[in-house]
């Protein structure tokens, strides 16, 4: 078998430009490049009929991390929630979680305050502005 190795995690938005402002000036994620695709050969392999997509690479350390806003637009999921099967989220390491939670704005949706796991793993999950969840962990 092929050496395989984690290239990006994908996340699809309703809009990009809104969603791309959270990972990049609240998160700090570092804009890698933004580009759109189209085409018979992107539509068959997204299984998508007339697919465009609006892409933005960011630098997530180790991975990248991939947003993409489609045209035409799917329906929504239900909210997510991390106990639900399929539920998916991205975790991203952090020096200080709790300093990091005290300098969002007022308007990011946190679902608790930092927390001390059992493993002794100090995390917080945070909203972006379309409901995916992001995972803040001191590692």
């Amino acid at each position: 078998m092929a050496s395989l190795r984690a290239h990006h995690v994908g996340i699809t938005v309703q809009d990009l430009d809104r969603t791309l402002e959270f990972y990049r000036d609240v998160l700090g994620l570092s804009v890698l490049d933004t580009f759109s695709v189209s085409g018979e050969a992107f539509s068959t392999a997204v299984d998508v009929p007339n697919a465009t997509g609006r892409f933005a690479h960011l630098d997530g350390g180790d991975v990248r991390v991939e947003l993409v806003e489609y045209d035409p637009e799917g329906e929504s999921l239900p909210d997510a929630s991390l106990n639900r099967p399929g539920a998916a989220h991205l975790g991203l390491s952090v020096d200080d979680v709790d300093a990091v939670v005290d300098q969002f704005p007022a308007h990011v949706e946190t679902l608790s305050e930092p927390q001390t796991t059992e493993s002794g793993t100090r995390i917080a999950f945070v909203r972006d502005p379309e409901g995916n969840l992001v995972e803040l962990l001191d590692a």
